[in-house]
């Protein structure tokens, strides 16, 4: 049969739009697959880090608290370690604008406004941080920018802020897009750098959008000081890796460390997020907090896994009944591993340097981040990890060791130095733990032997009498390879007696009273606490 002419245009036609037609779902989705465009404001090229008051203080922010915690950071170290900004929450303004339509910093709690707040912690070399929400009014009843947004913007920018936390509350159902990017477009018309932090709560699939309109998104609701929120949180969070990039990151809230968790639940809350290269914005009273809690906020180590500039979130390469093993590609090459236990019993989690993205080669360096012990592997990579508990590790092609190296020994619960009474050389002398002062009765040799050695020669750590039981004083002996005098430093950061398989324990360290110089050493049974924790200095 032969078909006309016209008929076959027309059905060619059809055909070309039907075709097109089956398409356009395809070719939108492509399109719209590839994460928008970091927002180009030049900022947050690595996380942000900082303190925030509302997870401690809620709505009782004040000009001397902000203050305060400025001059900590930089006393503290903390600044030095990248802290730089200190944000305002919720609740700093009074309860309507002014005649002008202007927010107004309440008089009481800031007497010398927003922009004296500013002005102080500048000049301690810090930035500021301010709070606003993208509707009529905040979370706590104050008035909300929806609306206000570039006068807003314009107080912001007055004042001298650095940082703007934008919340969700009250948002009169205005698409999220639409608002956030309306404050986006009013803080870059005045012309002054300020980090953008969208607070939507993970709605409306933030992180799609969200690297185009805003330097960080929150990918889930609030947390608070509970380990179960935290692993839901983290669990939410980790899937999402794909869409985070130098100035756009994925935010899974502040930092609970140091609020009322166990030593080793806050000790994982603060290796997951450095490895998910989330903001570390710490959320407690850093004026009151413990040595144990300034050994986390504060080891470095960890903190340059969440600051590499490659800019990489790490990802979940395993995860089976609880266990968890994370990778993250650094900018020089080595990947930082995480294995994360979330059941409540300690397990064994294993790996392979290959599986976490490393090159083959012959052997691998493994720096353990907490404890700063140094191995080695030819491949395969493990740990007994306590429950709630997190292994950290910098794995790098090569070899080395810790054995043979000399190191002091620093308490997490103290920031103090495993010490030889008086710098005291005879067999009996008491081991305690004393400000660190580079003296030889603080430098600790690693024996192939399992020994810890101090002042380089024949005096050894000792369990004494070989004693086994938990209250068993550790002293100085001479060396005899006596099993009393053998210990393992663990991945977890403890280290046990050989012969007891108890921990090197800070007595009464688990109390501020337990932490000061001249308490001494002992064996007890391993619990996890800041007091049995110890890294190399």
């Amino acid at each position: 049969m032969t078909v006309p002419a016209p008929f076959k245009r027309r059905l060619s036609a059809a055909l070309a739009m039907a075709l097109l037609l089956a398409l356009v779902p395809a070719l939108l989705v492509l399109r719209a697959a590839p994460p928008a465009q970091a927002l180009d404001n030049g900022l947050a090229r690595t996380p942000p880090m900082g303190w925030n008051d509302w997870n401690a203080f809620g709505c009782n922010v004040t000009e001397q608290l902000v203050e305060q915690t400025a001059d900590y950071l930089v006393s503290s170290g903390l600044k030095d370690a990248g802290y730089q900004y200190v944000n305002i929450d919720d609740c700093w303004m009074t309860s309507s604008r002014n005649a002008a339509g202007q927010l107004v910093p309440d008089p009481v709690k800031f007497p010398n406004g927003i922009s004296g707040t500013a002005a102080y912690v500048h000049s301690k070399g810090l930035k500021l941080g301010i709070y606003e929400s993208a509707g009529t009014a905040t979370c706590a009843g104050y008035p909300g920018s929806l609306g206000h947004e570039q006068t807003d913007a314009n107080s912001f920018a007055a004042w001298g802020v650095d940082y703007l936390k934008y919340d969700n509350c009250n948002h009169q159902n205005v698409p999220d897009q639409q608002r956030y990017t309306a404050m986006r477009d009013a803080l870059a018309a005045t012309g002054r750098p300020i980090v953008y932090s969208l607070c939507n709560w993970g709605l409306a699939d933030v992180w799609t959008w969200g690297a185009g309109v805003g330097n960080s998104w929150r990918t889930t609701d609030d947390i608070n000081v509970n380990f179960s929120t935290v692993v839901s949180i983290y669990k939410a969070n980790v899937k999402l890796a794909a869409y985070a990039k130098p100035g756009a990151w994925n935010d899974p809230d502040m930092l609970e460390v140091g609020n009322g968790m166990s030593f080793t639940e806050d000790r994982s809350h603060f290796s997951l997020w450095s490895e998910m290269a989330a903001p570390l914005i710490a959320g407690t009273d850093l004026r009151k907090a413990t040595a144990a809690t300034l050994s986390l906020y504060g080891n470095k180590d960890v903190i340059a896994v969440d600051q590499d500039s490659l800019g990489k979130q790490g990802t979940e390469i395993s995860n089976s009944g609880g266990l968890h093993v994370l990778s993250k590609p650094l900018a020089n090459g080595d990947v930082s591993v995480v294995l994360f236990n979330e059941n409540s019993s300690a397990a064994t989690i294993t790996t392979s340097a290959t599986a976490a993205g490393l090159p083959s080669a012959s052997s691998y360096k493994l720096n353990n981040l907490w404890s700063h012990v140094i191995s080695s592997t030819t491949g395969t990579i493990s740990a007994s990890v306590p429950g709630h508990g997190s292994v950290m590790y910098r794995v790098s092609a090569g070899s080395g060791t810790s054995v043979g190296t000399t190191h002091p020994l620093i308490g997490a619960s103290s920031n103090r130095c495993l010490d030889a009474y008086n710098g005291e050389t005879a067999p009996g002398t008491k081991i305690e733990i004393w400000d660190c002062g580079g003296g030889t009765n603080q430098a600790v040799t690693i024996t192939a032997a399992g020994e810890l050695r101090l002042y380089g020669s024949t005096q050894c750590l000792d369990a004494y009498n070989n004693q086994t039981s938990n209250g068993t004083k550790v002293q100085l002996y001479t060396c005899n390879g006596g099993a009393n005098q053998k210990w393992s430093l663990n991945p977890n950061g403890t280290i046990t007696g050989t012969q007891s398989g108890l921990c090197l324990d800070v007595t009464g360290g688990d109390q501020p009273a337990g932490n000061v110089n001249g308490i001494a050493l002992e064996l007890w049974s391993c619990n996890g606490g800041a007091n049995q924790q110890w890294r190399l200095g």
